[in-house]
């Protein structure tokens, strides 16, 4: 029986989502033809996840957005584990692809990471879906394509580039979660002042002197592309390619 799912580890099975027939070709063999297809679903399910979140993203919902009823949904998306993956595949599509390499791959990695974040902060369900689903769609092996392209100047071979990547692309959603959730909290007034005073605090009380010395150094951008650029030149920066 098809039911809206949560968003734990994908049970979609990618050979049939991506290689089968997509149901607009097979095609009701009855009744009247829908007048909706599996793009105008996907469409209005990532207007409705970037508009209210995932959680306002149900089979019923979706439904009345397309002017459909629920069970004829289940057809283009067996179950909400689906309808992610097509959601998630559908916006990578808007990850750009045609402009050159410059050859730096780690600058090219750079550019790429900086992308992603930009696509998850458009989409701010995406960091949440990327991390639980481990199949990408035909769009997102596009960019997957595009990266191991980019890191064939490394001299790493074919597997290492693969978890380059993985750690690269888990790295910006895990980054960009943190990001959507600090700037959630900055919301509520004086949070951040009560934190800085409780860790001043804490290293002045003579136990934590790496901490003390640690605020004490000379401070840095705090804009969010700033600690995102930061972050992403250490990781990138440090990868070994011996």
């Amino acid at each position: 029986m098809p039911h809206d799912k949560g968003t734990g580890a994908s049970g979609v099975d990618p050979e049939r989502l991506w290689l089968g027939p997509t149901p607009a070709a097979a095609g009701p063999r009855r009744g009247r033809r829908p007048t909706f297809s599996r793009a105008a679903i996907t469409t209005a399910a990532v207007a409705l996840a970037d508009a209210e979140g995932l959680d306002a993203v149900t089979m019923r919902r979706v439904a009345a957005e397309v002017g459909a009823g629920v069970m004829s949904l289940y057809t283009y998306a067996p179950d909400k584990e689906t309808l992610l993956a097509l959601m998630a595949d559908d916006v990578c599509g808007e990850l750009p692809l045609t402009d050159p390499l410059t050859g730096d791959w780690r600058a090219d990695l750079k550019t790429l990471a900086h992308r992603q974040r930009a696509l998850m902060l458009r989409h701010p369900w995406l960091a949440a879906v990327l991390v639980t689903r481990h199949t990408p769609g035909p769009r997102a092996l596009d960019f997957l394509e595009r990266a191991l392209a980019a890191l064939r100047p490394s001299g790493l071979d074919g597997a290492a580039r693969l978890e380059v990547f993985a750690q690269l692309t888990s790295f910006v959603a895990g980054h960009v979660r943190h990001e959507l959730a600090q700037s959630a909290s900055a919301d509520s007034p004086g949070r951040r002042a009560a934190e800085a005073r409780y860790l001043t605090a804490m290293a002045a009380d003579g136990h934590h002197p790496e901490l003390a010395e640690a605020l004490a150094a000379p401070g840095r951008p705090v804009t969010p592309e700033a600690t995102f650029g930061r972050f992403l030149n250490r990781l990138v920066d440090g990868l070994d390619t011996a």
